[in-house]
């Protein structure tokens, strides 16, 4: 589950399904981050998945760091990628998804794209391949929306499949899980700056 070590961070490697954090009932007080812990006291969050989201998270050690790797996250300085299958054959070979978005309070936790209130929200996307009916999808989001790159598929047409909060029945049916995988970061390091890059290989 762990990937890296040093004095400075860790990686881990999120099954789905697992909370990043503890949530509220009882049953998901067992999370990747308690789990890490239970080897490295000193792990700090910085960054979340989604629980149906597996692959790389990011943990600092100590909070020097944890603020160093937060900033680097709020300054949009940490290159995310994903992979994900969604429903549906998209034409072009590669786009981008501009649209903002807002947490749909009555429908807490869904958040839903909202032009007048919703705050800007950039996805990018490059089709890896077109697999019957489906498309697998290489996904760079330029912005941290909660739910930014399930809402945006779903908002072209697309939903990720596998995806119980916003495809259709039909489609969420379509696997046992959300295909969805973060599959590489790269940073700056916080002791010294030196680029470096963590890769995990899509289980899907």
């Amino acid at each position: 589950m762990i990937l890296h070590a040093d004095a400075a961070l860790l990686v881990a490697d999120k099954p789905a399904g697992l909370p990043t954090v503890p949530g509220r009932p009882v049953e998901l007080h067992d999370c990747l981050w308690q789990r890490v812990r239970t080897q490295y006291a000193d792990a700090l969050v910085v960054h979340r998945l989604d629980m149906a989201t597996s692959g790389l998270v990011l943990f600092a050690r100590g909070i020097e760091a944890q603020r160093a790797l937060g900033r680097a996250f709020a300054q949009r300085e940490v290159d995310k990628r994903y992979e994900a299958i969604v429903a549906g054959t998209l034409a072009a070979d590669s786009g981008e998804i501009d649209l903002p978005l807002a947490a749909d309070w009555p429908n807490r936790p869904r958040q839903k794209v909202d032009r007048e209130h919703g705050k800007p929200s950039l996805t990018r996307w490059r089709v890896i391949a077109r697999e019957g009916g489906r498309t697998r999808l290489a996904l760079e989001p330029l912005t941290g929306r909660s739910h930014q790159l399930r809402v945006h598929l779903a908002a072209i047409g697309h939903p990720i499949v596998g995806d119980a909060l916003y495809a259709p029945p039909e489609i969420a049916r379509g696997a046992p899980r959300l295909l969805l995988h973060a599959c590489a970061l790269a940073f700056a390091h916080p002791e010294g700056g030196q680029r470096v890059q963590f890769a995990s290989a899509t289980p899907f």
